[in-house]
């Protein structure tokens, strides 16, 4: 008779911040990085930005106990654990981007998503114009807008109509695979149109070189207007062989495919860079960065890596604070919005239909499937309710519940909050428990102020 071991249950355990390379890397250099930004990268990279000071600080104090935690106990055995206070910041920390990602992918598929077909669309722009946007990070919205307007004009010349609207929900991404900066637009689009009446009109499959044309359109447009480039070079770069623009719209999903609509948010609203990928930072100050193999896999050719926005080899090697410039050019100005509503998904619409909703004088759309594709989805099952705490969230992603004990099983309840203001209590519990490690050597590095004498 063979036993079989029972399968051991998953346990909660904290992430250690401080042991990963992007925290070493940060923690050296950033003193460094910052005294000789404008000296090495601010031509390159455009001026310095005192948010990547802020947000890489609050970096270095996410996850750690000696900023502030919450005492977790067990109310039947006791047991007790101390979770760290977050950072909160955008682009920079993966853990927290990616709560923001789960928590803003959760309300896009559930809430604002129609169950109507939906198609991904992408639109990328030629290099030579990806540099303003990395100098006026006010380009980045606007290349939004122009997809949205590529989108509408396209799906209302296609069906000859001009009083209907579709839905979009606009990504902006910076970076490609090897966190290079690659400016372009992921969306997940209606494939199709709503009609004043309230109607979901489907689309026919549309050509993708009607897309790029227009597309290419909006983009000279935009950036003639913005004074970027003259009508000579608009002339020029009509005549190359190979534009550098592309739109993808192949991928497909059905209606109500819930699963497919979170997927595809969460891939649309990622971290610049992943932890994963940072292969080590070595004694001699260097950082190994690979792409995803997965993906180079997944596209192959020069189209797709055009399209991905990363160059053919799978890893790079940068000096630490050459790897630090090119990670922190993604992080966002204060205020700016890295994902745009338009359309039957706008702020503004959404909120008419809400009010109509209350008063009882909104239906939900009826979908006319006459142009339906005939490929089919997986269908969700029941919604669920939004994930919106810290324990759903890190039971999505390691499929372990944090509050459960794992000493009894029963259900861990939050006591008490002690705030980065209560240094000496924070201390003195962190000394008893045997985890106190002392202060970061970085906590107070700020920008140096520039030399008076010049």
């Amino acid at each position: 008779m063979v036993c079989l071991a029972a399968k051991p249950v998953p346990i909660y355990r904290p992430r250690q911040p401080r042991q990963s390379p992007l925290y070493k890397t940060i923690e050296r250099y950033l003193p460094e990085f910052e005294r000789t930004y404008d000296e090495h990268y601010a031509r390159r990279y455009g001026p310095w930005r005192p948010i990547i000071g802020d947000v890489a600080r609050r970096f270095l104090r996410c996850g750690d106990l000696h900023y502030g935690f919450a005492r977790v106990r067990c109310p039947d055995c006791r047991h007790e654990m101390f979770v760290a206070f977050s950072c909160q910041q955008r682009c920079l920390c993966p853990s927290c981007h990616q709560k923001r990602t789960l928590l803003t992918a959760e309300t896009i598929a559930q809430t604002i998503c129609a169950p109507a077909p939906h198609r991904q669309l992408v639109f990328t722009i030629p290099k030579r114009l990806r540099i303003f946007c990395r100098h006026d990070r006010s380009l980045l919205g606007k290349l939004a807008r122009a997809a949205w307007q590529t989108t509408v004009e396209v799906y209302r010349q296609v069906l000859g109509r001009r009083d209907v609207i579709p839905g979009m929900v606009a990504g902006i991404q910076t970076f490609g695979e090897l966190s290079n900066f690659h400016p372009h637009i992921h969306a997940i689009a209606t494939d199709g149109v709503f009609t004043p009446e309230g109607t979901f009109q489907c689309l026919p499959r549309i050509d993708k070189q009607l897309l790029l044309d227009v597309w290419q359109d909006k983009v000279f447009e935009l950036f003639v207007k913005a004074g970027k480039i003259d009508q000579e070079t608009v002339d020029q770069m009509r005549c190359w062989p190979h534009s550098g623009f592309s739109v993808d719209n192949s991928v497909y999903l059905a209606p109500q495919d819930i699963a497919g609509l979170r997927r595809l948010s969460e891939y649309i609203l990622r971290c610049p860079f992943s932890l994963a990928r940072v292969v080590r930072l070595t004694d001699d100050g260097s950082v190994i960065y690979r792409a995803d193999k997965d993906h180079c896999r997944s596209f192959p050719g020069p189209a797709s890596a055009d399209l991905r926005g990363g160059p053919k080899r799978n890893f790079q090697v940068f000096s630490a604070l050459d790897f630090l410039a090119e990670v922190t050019q993604h992080i966002p100005d204060k205020g700016e919005h890295l994902v745009r509503y338009f359309g039957w998904y706008s702020h503004r619409r959404r909120g008419i239909r809400e009010k109509l909703r209350t008063a009882g004088e909104a239906e939900q759309p009826t979908i006319d499937r006459t142009a339906l594709d005939a490929r089919k989805g997986a269908i969700d099952g029941p919604r669920p309710g939004s994930v919106s705490t810290w324990a759903m969230l890190i039971q999505r992603v390691y499929e372990v519940d944090p509050l459960e004990c794992p000493c009894c099983g029963g259900q861990m309840k939050i006591v008490s909050f002690i705030e980065r203001r209560q240094a000496d209590v924070i201390e003195q519990i962190l000394r008893h428990c045997g985890v106190w490690v002392g202060p970061l050597r970085t906590n107070a590095s700020a920008r140096a102020p520039p030399d008076s004498s010049e």
